[in-house]
Order: structure tokens, then sequence, then C-alpha cells
């Protein structure tokens, strides 16, 4: 299931202009267990609401604004990144953003008790009653805390439920927890040099019905070091690609078992790009295949 939403145009502060081109639609896919459909770029919040440092051009607050302009955009959290529950919600609240966004955390502890006290800390640390979903952070005691966001989901406090992990080390612990697991929603690493969620875990959760959320697509900034200075290959016009950026995020959204992906960063003209990656074509799995070689040449 495919939906569009349309970009607009925005100026974010006085004297601090920032257009976001009308560029087309952004893609959404649906989550399978509920039917949200959420756009196919959201945002990573790890490193990048600790210490915004606005004198360099990073600034969450328009950044988030941005985000906001393509309605129900998940921006990812947790209470292992410092202070980003903290400023994320006083972001949100002071802009006025929660309806416009998809709020995602983590609970990262160990121990039943633990858990919902470090829970109920990132609801208020958020300022929300609900939250849209609700992830055990890499596998942490994962089934003590699936059985309380399991009764909590019953219960309509959360939205969606899930399991994490950014390192393919555990991929054969995620594909147990999926078998055996009702989940909505799987959080895992996956990129153009990190492809080994392609064997079993994406086939895996495209058969269980549950959504993908893909962290560390550009492997914490270090793939641009390869390609920097290095033009686009002419071919990457085909998948309506501008930039290094869109075209190391849309080799991940031509998956079609992924959901989302959500870079993480602080700065407006970085997010205006991969937003582009959400829009126009994406490569089919022949393309992707010559993006991978391609790559893996340079």
């Amino acid at each position: 299931m495919l939906k569009g939403i349309a970009a607009s145009t925005l100026a974010l502060g006085a004297g601090n202009a920032f257009a976001v081109e009308e560029t087309g639609m952004v893609i959404t896919r649906a989550v399978p267990k509920s039917g949200l459909a959420l756009p196919v770029i959201g945002l990573g919040t790890w490193q990048v609401l600790e210490n915004p440092d606005r004198a360099s051009g990073e600034d969450p607050g328009e950044v988030l604004r941005l985000l906001a302009q393509v309605s129900g955009s998940v921006v990812d959290t947790s209470p292992m990144y410092g202070r980003a529950e903290e400023i994320l919600g006083r972001l949100v609240a002071e802009l006025g953003l929660r309806p416009s966004l998809f709020l995602a955390t983590k609970v990262w502890t160990e121990g039943e008790r633990a858990g919902i006290a470090e829970m109920q800390r990132s609801f208020d640390l958020i300022g929300v009653e609900t939250m849209d979903l609700i992830e055990v952070h890499n596998l942490l005691d994962w089934r003590v805390h699936l059985n309380t966001l399991r009764a909590w989901r019953d219960q309509g406090r959360v939205r969606h439920i899930g399991v994490t992990h950014y390192h393919s080390g555990a991929f054969d612990q995620l594909e147990a927890v999926l078998k055996q697991e009702p989940l909505d929603f799987v959080q895992f690493n996956y990129s153009l040099v990190e492809r080994e969620a392609e064997a079993r875990l994406l086939p895996l959760a495209a058969e269980r019905g549950v959504a993908v959320i893909v962290n560390r697509p550009f492997v914490q900034g270090r793939m641009f070091g390869k390609v920097k200075g290095k033009p686009l290959p002419e071919w990457a016009a085909e998948f309506d690609c501008q930039s290094w950026a869109q075209f190391f995020l849309k080799f991940i959204l031509g998956h079609p078992a992924v959901t989302c992906a959500i870079p993480a960063t602080a700065k407006p003209r970085h997010l205006a790009d991969n937003l582009g990656a959400g829009r126009g074509r994406l490569p089919d799995a022949q393309m992707r295949a010559r993006m991978a070689t391609f790559f893996e040449a340079m």
C-alpha cells in the first residue's frame, strides 16, 4: 500500500528562511498490523538532541517543524540518548507539533518495575499520555518488557510495540523473537554496506506482517567519506536521485519490506535532502543490485 503526502514550502524562523521545494509526493507505507500510513523518511535523535549547535546550522526546532510538514513522520528516540526525550518533549510542546508526528521511544533496563518506571518517565519527558510506539531497546530483558507493553497496548497507552537492535551480531536473536512474538515493529541496521538483513530478517518481517524501521542508514556518516568529491552516476536520475544521501536512502527504501528509515540530523538542509529520497521513483531489485555493485567498486 502506497500513498502520497505533498510537501510544502516553509520559512523557518525570522531571518533564517529555509525553503522546502515542492518536488512531489512523499511516499508512505502502511504499518501492516494497524494500517497506519507512515512517511518512508523519519528522524533519528541519537546524538543530535543533546547539545545542538545553532551556530553551525543545527537547530532541532527547525528540523522538527520541517519534518512535521510531512504529516505522520516518525521521530525515534530513547532514554539511552542522553537528554533527547526531554528536549524532544519540550520542542514538540513549544511548537505544537504533537498531532503531526509519530513519536517512538524505547525501554532500556532490566526488570519489570524498572521498565515500567523508565517508560513512565519517557511519557512524562515527552509530554504525552499515549505513545505511538515503544520498542525494547537492543532486546534488553525483552520478554519482561513485551509482557508489559502488550498490556499497555490493550489498554490504549501505547499504539504499537516492537524490538530493536543496531548490530548484525544480534540478528539471530531478532529472528527468533520475530518468529514467536506478535510484534508491530522491528528496528535494525540496514544499508549499502550493512546488508546482512537481506538474508533473513527483511523477508521474515514481510512474512510476519511486521513494520521495519531502519537505523544506521549512513553507518554513522561513514559512507559519505567514500563518495566525497565524486559525482553521482548519470543513471541515478532514473530513480529521481539528486544526492549521495538520497542514493543511500533510496537503496534502502527500494526494498519492499522497509517501512521507514530514520537518519539522524539536526540540520534543516540535511533533513530536506533526506526527505527528497522519499519522493519520486524508487529503484527496483535490478537497479538496487546495480547500485550495490557500483558502490562496492568505488
